[in-house]
């Protein structure tokens, strides 16, 4: 579910070492150089250039205090401990503790987060976050071992392999879940009130291929899995395959972002400019109000006004709700499904010596659609809400969203996630075939009328 907005620069790594600097000119903490090279990082961070004097000597205590844990574990724990194993966890708890989405990298799990933005993988397929103490599924990525195994969003991993992974982060849950490709593992799968039960899975290669795309019953058809750093590339390449299939230009266009955990700010910015004439698509504002940045799309709809109907799911996260708020706002496109996951924040990579340390996942600022919304916590509500599924009289409409992890900022504005109400959510028909899919067949309906209004209008 990563939003990134790319690494550090060179003047954050000079900031480094000139915060680096000033700290061996003021510390005097007797500990091992390990734990000096930890607090000296720690400072780096956590101490502005502009701050007091007082609030440098509490850092100096707490950061000494930190000394003297480590140094007493070190010497007086039942068993011998790794120092870098103790300082990595201090890091990740540190940053645990801001929001469920910042984290630390260490050098081999970033090394994998840069393969899954730019090349292949041999893992599962699925977006997880931790919640309650469970590694949970948001979503299964399309055409991968997860989503063949028919794992849902809400599932919850207590075991890989009959190791009992609760309690656990997210990246050592990961770790245990990759290896090579063809290699099986089992996990174990708590849903809702029904027995935990194993599923084995073959590790596959999960591709980078984020867009596909078909006609179907005479109607175009894209569908998003995900934001990677081809995903706007492959995406101009589909709708030319779809006019190469439909003998011409498309006379609309159905968009699937269901199940889509977002990626990289800059895919979900170009994806929309495809089909917006120019306007925002989207800002982001930091701690401070000076750096907001607001990004536009470029002259020039892709569809040339054809109608959009986009299709979302509480699964729908992150960059995907940046395109689906973008052109619900431009009034470019009409949404339909169910309230989207409600991530509104943005992670910046920012490598620690050029990688070699690992790197920070560290939230940086939260996103804004064209209209001035922030999405934090309450999502994207659709325009048409249908659900893929009966829901019984009682049941909870709401599946897991960002407002249910634990940690999760608030919505800046003070909106929160609004309940669900069955009265306004149209459900499948009692005798509908439940392994058709309801809501795309509901998108084929809206878009059919929506064409033949904008036929009816040209004539």
């Amino acid at each position: 579910m990563l939003l990134t907005r790319g690494p550090g620069s060179a003047a954050a790594d000079s900031r480094f070492r000139s915060y680096a600097e000033r700290t061996r000119a003021y510390m005097r903490i007797n500990i091992l150089a390990s734990v000096s090279a930890f607090a000296l990082g720690a400072f780096a961070l956590a101490v502005s250039a502009e701050g007091s004097q007082e609030d440098r000597t509490e850092t100096f205590r707490q950061l000494e205090l930190f000394g003297d844990v480590l140094s007493r574990i070190e010497s007086d724990y039942v068993s011998d401990t790794e120092q870098a194993a103790l300082i990595e966890a201090a890091i990740e708890g540190m940053l645990d503790s801001l929001d469920p989405h910042s984290g630390y990298h260490n050098p081999e799990s970033y090394q994998d987060l840069q393969v899954t933005t730019r090349g292949e993988y041999g893992g599962l397929g699925m977006e997880v976050v931790s919640r309650d103490d469970y590694i949970t599924v948001v979503s299964p990525i399309s055409d991968t071992p997860a989503e063949r195994a028919g794992l849902r969003t809400n599932d919850r991993i207590v075991a890989v392999d009959g190791e009992d992974i609760r309690g656990a982060s997210v990246t050592d849950a990961v770790e245990l879940m990759r290896g090579a490709v063809g290699d099986p593992v089992t996990i174990t799968i708590s849903r809702g009130d029904d027995v935990p039960f194993d599923v084995t899975l073959v590790r596959d290669t999960i591709p980078l291929r984020t867009v596909v795309s078909r006609i179907e019953e005479g109607l175009p058809y894209l569908r998003i899995s995900g934001f990677n750093e081809r995903t706007t590339e492959m995406l101009l390449e589909q709708l030319v395959e779809l006019e190469r299939e439909n003998d011409g230009p498309l006379p609309g266009l159905i968009l699937d972002l269901r199940f889509n955990p977002g990626g990289l700010l800059d895919q979900a910015i170009g994806v929309t400019d495809a089909f917006l004439d120019g306007g925002e698509v989207v800002s982001t504002r930091t701690r401070d109000p000076r750096d907001t940045q607001r990004y536009n799309a470029r002259p020039g709809d892709r569809l040339d006004g054809s109608p959009i109907v986009i299709l979302i799911n509480e699964g729908s996260a992150s960059a995907a709700e940046i395109v689906a708020g973008a052109l619900q706002d431009r009034e470019r496109a009409q949404l339909i499904g169910m309230t989207s996951f409600g991530k509104g924040s943005v992670q910046t990579i920012i490598p620690l010596r050029g990688g070699r340390d690992g790197a920070l996942r560290l939230t940086t600022g939260r996103y804004y659609t064209p209209a001035g919304r922030s999405i934090q916590a309450t999502g994207i509500i659709p325009d048409l809400q249908i659900s893929s599924f009966p829901i019984e009289d009682g049941e909870d409409a709401a599946m897991s969203s960002e407002a249910d992890l634990d940690g999760a900022l608030d919505n800046d504005t003070g909106a929160e996630r609004i309940e669900q109400d069955l009265a306004v959510i149209e459900q499948p028909p009692e005798d509908w075939n439940e392994n058709e899919d309801y809501q795309l067949h509901r998108a084929r309906e809206i878009l059919r009328a929506s064409m033949e209004r904008q036929q009816a209008s040209l004539q």
